[in-house]
């Protein structure tokens, strides 16, 4: 495994790193005093979207649109971008989490209308993926949304909830069942447009932390779509179609997650440690130990980050390595966070302070995409040889 940056990652993490000091966190601290997501319109997005953000990696008439290191290379994006505000970061124009169902399973035609828009987007677009519902959050497997062919058309019933960007995505692709009793078995992924009659009831969450973008819940009530909205088409074996996919999706992205985790822990950090220089805290033996300790575990979260993303790109199995990923990221953040908290006492008490945000911020690290206690039971499941 070679740990180097290449050259064109170092250039792009520079880009964000600048975009990220000049846009990002002014966007973010925004966002979070206001406490609700940053509108469609605001000019934040129109200024992302002319700096090249928003668009997709699927380029028209190559078989494959995935570059050689390509999960390593976004994952220090990725840390970079979470330095300087995870929630801006989240709510970034573009095709977003289902975009990689969509590359690995979708059918051309599905490509060229659902990921062809933002090729070259002539406004900031959004596209969500839709998993999470009331009373299946952490265990997928257990989704009650269902789909159920009627003549022309498939029928979706159901309800989902946090879910990043929904009402303003131009499709969701959503993940149904087509009978409850076949449990992961009958899961399908289906492209619902928005304005589609029967999506609808979006109600935007409130949050703690996190609050530049949305968190949405939606109903799909007798939601009628085409035959041909379902990823893959239904020619698909069943063995890479539903669940298998939206669990490969998510073995790639939860080393993403734990890589920003990592970025917000590092802000965190630099934080804590810029303020004891300041006041003169540094002079103290235990604060310079507890802030060296803090820096070796985001490091090693960072490699074991690194490892899940480069297993992705030597297409080998990863799940052990992005559950490792994931639950380390999001537990050294939380204390870094933490660690600030207390070197800052009052100060960052006050609400007003960078620390306090990333506080609340962090907390979602061990909530989205699978929790820190589901990230240890597959790694149990793993260890003594059960079924994923």
């Amino acid at each position: 495994m070679d740990f180097s940056i290449h050259p064109e990652t170092q250039e792009a993490v520079e880009a964000v790193r600048d975009w990220g000091h000049e846009a990002m966190r002014p966007a973010g601290l925004e966002a979070d005093r206001l406490g609700s997501p940053l509108p469609v319109d605001h000019p934040y997005f129109q200024r992302s979207l002319e700096r090249g953000d928003g668009r997709t990696s699927w380029c028209p008439g190559e078989s494959s649109p995935v570059r050689r290191g390509a999960a390593v290379h976004a994952m220090w994006l990725a840390e970079e971008g979470a330095y300087w505000d995870r929630g801006v970061m989240v709510a970034n124009p573009g095709p977003g989490l289902p975009e990689a169902s969509v590359l690995a399973r979708g059918t051309e035609e599905q490509k060229e209308k659902y990921l062809g828009p933002f090729v070259d987007p002539d406004r900031p677009r959004w596209a969500c993926f839709a998993m999470t519902e009331p009373s299946a959050g952490s265990d997928a497997a257990a989704i009650q949304t269902t789909a159920q062919k009627d003549g022309d058309a498939w029928v979706l019933n159901g309800a989902k909830c946090f879910i990043g960007g929904a009402s303003r995505s131009d499709w969701l692709l959503v993940q149904a069942t087509l009978d409850i009793r076949q449990g992961r078995n009958a899961q399908r992924s289906f492209f619902v447009e928005q304005g589609t009659p029967g999506l609808g009831n979006f109600k935007i969450e409130k949050k703690m932390g996190l609050k530049a973008y949305e968190s949405t819940s939606f109903t799909l009530q007798s939601c009628r779509i085409p035959l041909e909205n379902l990823l893959g088409g239904e020619s698909q074996p069943k063995s890479q179609a539903g669940f298998k996919t939206a669990m490969q999706t998510f073995n790639a992205g939860r080393p993403i997650i734990g890589a920003m985790a990592v970025g917000m822990g590092r802000a965190a950090l630099d934080e804590s440690l810029h303020f004891a220089k300041e006041t003169g805290l540094i002079k103290r033996e235990r604060i310079r130990d507890r802030i060296e300790c803090m820096s070796r575990k985001l490091r090693s979260a960072r490699l074991i980050c690194l490892r899940a993303c480069w297993l992705v790109d030597q297409k080998r199995p990863n799940v052990m390595e992005a559950s490792m990923a994931k639950a380390l990221g999001a537990q050294v953040s939380q204390q870094a966070a933490g660690l600030g908290l207390e070197i800052l006492g009052q100060v960052a008490g006050t609400g007003d302070h960078l620390i306090e945000k990333l506080y609340r911020d962090t907390k979602a690290m061990d909530i989205v995409e699978g929790t820190g206690q589901i990230q240890r039971v597959i790694m149990a499941r793993q260890l003594v040889g059960l079924p994923r």
